[in-house]
Formats: C-alpha cells, structure tokens, sequence
C-alpha cells in the first residue's frame, strides 16, 4: 500500500507520544537483561523503540506494508544480535544503523542500484527552502514534502533521507551504502532538484 500524505505527520506524533511514555529501565539494562533471554525485557524494547524504527523504514521505502515488513525483520534481527551490543554507543543509535542496514539489504535484493558518478560528484546546493531540517518544518509543508519524497526514485528518496531528515554525512552514507561520497552528493543534489520540481507541481494543482 502506497503512502497516504499526512501517514508521516501522524507517525512522528506517535512516536512523540511514545517517548513521553518511556518505560522505566535503561535501554542497556533492557538489552543485558533480553540477551538473557528476559521476554518480558525484550517486549519493553520493542514497545519503546517499535514506532520509531517503522517511521524510519517507513521513510526509506514510502511504502506502508515494505516498512512493515521491514520493521518486524529489524525486530528478528534485534532479538537474533542483541547479545552483540556492548552499550559503546547509544542503544538508539545502534538500532538505527540496524534498521538502516535492514532497509539496504531490501534495496539491494530488489535490485535497487545507486547511479554511478565520479568522486567528485556535484556539489549539493540547498534547493528546497526549509528541507534543511524537515522535522522543524510546519506540518502543512512537512506533508507537502513527505508527499514529494514518495515519489522520489528509490535511490534519491535512500540519499535525501539519510542527508537532509536523519543527520548522516556524506562520508556516513557512502560506507552504508558502498559507493563513493561524489555519488552520495551528486544523489542528494538530484534528489533535491527533482523535489523542487514535485514540490512546484503540487502548488500548480492546488
């Protein structure tokens, strides 16, 4: 099922709402007491971090039953390699790289192939005003835009949210997604060259 535009708006109020609901325990003592094969731990887990790593995959694809699909298998493997974590870095941070790596794996089994640019690529220019920091951004635009993302090629839509929504450098993404940072900017500028276009297009028909 294809993305309906406000899913996003009504998401990241959820996940709002869920953190102001946060269990208590930490996210390690979770993790230590999960690997232990603590069900009733691994459920907190899931409860406090389940919609944020659905609006992230959700984000990725633009596709409600792929990102929940995706979200379910970020959990199998959560429960697989929760052992693995040694609380050297965040839980949230860790978890993200999980759901991203997750989301990729897709990508690549689809055939999904990231365009080819020299190492220098194209210097990114900020196109889209306000898509700096799309989170801050007034829910009306927030919707036009999550609408425009949607309709980004897949390989675009990969680079602009990692870039411009989740806050990776280049260098970042191009270690996740195994191509060169020329291609990881070359990628955002066309991603947002072509938002502009979508973004132009949805006040023409308004």
């Amino acid at each position: 099922m294809e993305l309906a535009p406000s899913s996003f708006a009504q998401i990241d109020e959820l996940v709002t709402a869920a953190e102001t609901e946060t269990p208590p325990g930490t996210d390690y003592g979770l993790t230590q007491k999960a690997a232990q094969g603590d069900m009733d731990a691994f459920e907190q887990l899931y409860q406090r971090h389940n919609r944020r790593v659905y609006s992230l995959c959700l984000r990725m694809t633009g596709n409600v039953s792929e990102a929940e699909d995706l979200a379910q298998e970020v959990f199998i493997q959560l429960f697989r390699k929760i052992g693995s974590f040694r609380g050297e870095s965040a839980f949230t941070t860790w978890l993200h790289r999980l759901t991203v790596n997750q989301v990729l794996m897709h990508f690549r089994k689809r055939g999904v192939k990231m365009e080819q640019t020299t190492e220098d690529g194209e210097t990114p220019v900020q196109i889209v005003k306000g898509t700096e920091n799309p989170n801050a951004m007034p829910v009306v635009d927030r919707i036009a835009l999550e609408k425009a993302i949607v309709q980004l090629p897949p390989g675009y839509r990969t680079v602009f949210t990692l870039h411009d929504i989740e806050g990776h450098e280049h260098e970042e993404i191009a270690r996740m997604l195994g191509c060169s940072v020329g291609t990881s900017k070359s990628q955002l500028h066309k991603a947002r060259m072509k938002l502009r276009g979508l973004l132009r297009q949805q006040k023409m028909n308004e």
